[in-house]
């Protein structure tokens, strides 16, 4: 059964900044491909990253790759700061200038195409998020929401308007369009980062305690990758209840759910399925190391 479509995809070429968003790209197995690939190591804190949590003017600044994406190289990133300098990754003003406003020293890093491992990304692979939770969360809070304050990877138009159906799909497979499959592993606790306006970097807190209040401070599902492949704006969200009981592709759930509509007894016997001896999605235990905060999402 066909649940939603994706109306939005997120990637951040340099961890913390805001990100850019595409109408296709491949899913890697760590994500979308050069998600959280470059990034900033604070040297006052070893081992730590600078993010928005240190800084929240690193909002402000935004990045985007420039060409086509390859398994050798990335394309080149520009950067357009908030005075709006364009910067390469590798010009030593952008360091300086983020130096500056940080106070503190910091050095760039830079992760394989094939590879961003725990740490930048950290935990979990991608954060999916649908438009009617965002509807949903925006009556409770009596306002409008930038979705964006999330940053979320997926952005899912859903067919039925059910907040946080979501939910539903932890412990289950996804499938968006005819590869890739995503396992949901777990809701997605929030930390101060949803506080900061993407456009200007100012702070509120009215969001962060309206879903502390009315959703005990989780919003939008974490998944990881099962099985790799290229996404565009649009394609197929699956539901994995129909998935897993049908033992098949999406087509060929559209297919038995034709059949149970229409034709006689006798075609309906003619064109019987069966499904694989072999499921290609099997049922997964949920995830249940605790989450410490979305940090690893900045």
């Amino acid at each position: 059964m066909l649940v939603g479509t994706i109306k939005e995809i997120t990637r951040h070429p340099v961890k913390s900044f805001t990100g850019e968003q595409v109408t296709k790209t491949k899913v890697m197995k760590y994500g979308l491909y050069g998600d959280r690939s470059h990034a900033f190591l604070d040297k006052s804190r070893p081992g730590k990253f600078l993010t928005i949590t240190q800084v929240q003017d690193m909002v402000k600044y935004k990045a985007r790759f420039i060409g086509e994406e390859s398994n050798d190289h990335y394309p080149d990133v520009e950067i357009l700061s908030p005075s709006g300098k364009k910067y390469k990754w590798n010009d030593i003003q952008l360091q300086t200038e983020l130096e500056q406003i940080s106070n503190r020293p910091i050095q760039p890093i830079i992760y394989p195409p094939t590879n961003v491992p725990i740490g930048p990304i950290e935990e979990d692979h991608l954060l999916i998020i649908t438009d009617a939770s965002i509807t949903k969360l925006a009556s409770m809070l009596g306002a409008n929401i930038d979705h964006r304050r999330f940053r979320p990877n997926l952005y899912i138009a859903l067919h039925n308007d059910v907040p946080f159906i979501e939910e539903d799909w932890i412990g289950k497979t996804i499938q968006i369009g005819e590869k890739v499959k995503i396992k949901m592993n777990s809701s997605c606790e929030r930390c101060m980062i949803i506080t900061v306006n993407p456009e200007d970097g100012k702070m509120a807190s009215s969001l962060l305690k309206t879903v502390v209040r009315e959703r005990q401070n989780r919003f939008g599902v974490l998944g990881s990758v099962s099985s790799t492949g290229s996404i565009k704006v649009g394609d197929s969200v699956h539901d994995p209840k129909a998935i897993k009981e049908y033992h098949g592709t999406p087509k060929i759930v559209a297919l038995i759910q034709l059949l149970g509509s229409k034709g006689s007894d006798s075609s309906k016997k003619r064109m019987r399925l069966k499904p694989p001896k072999e499921l290609p999605l099997r049922g997964e235990e949920v995830n249940s190391c605790p989450r410490k905060s979305i940090r690893h999402l900045l």
